[in-house]
């Protein structure tokens, strides 16, 4: 995994959960993980295929960074997969 990858992954599982992580790097590290990014769903929503699950992600705006909650789900999910940093 590349370093800006691992930055990323532990940015995700940084406690208490992180306002500074940019939906564009997430989207990057999820297809390093194999996710296949699936953009022509309705409005800002961007599908997620990866462990054999479909996950909609809404691409935050104005601001590039995700929501708290947001990234405590991606963690919750990353984690049950198994995924750490």
């Amino acid at each position: 995994m590349k370093r800006k990858h691992a930055k990323t992954l532990a940015l995700i599982y940084h406690r208490p959960v992180s306002a500074n992580v940019k939906f564009d790097e997430v989207v990057s590290l999820l297809i390093e993980l194999g996710a296949v990014i699936e953009t022509n769903r309705e409005g800002l929503r961007v599908g997620v295929v990866l462990f054999g699950e479909v996950r909609v992600l809404h691409k935050p705006h104005p601001s590039p960074n995700m929501d708290k909650g947001a990234v405590a789900a991606l963690r919750d999910w990353l984690e049950q997969q198994g995924v750490t940093p």
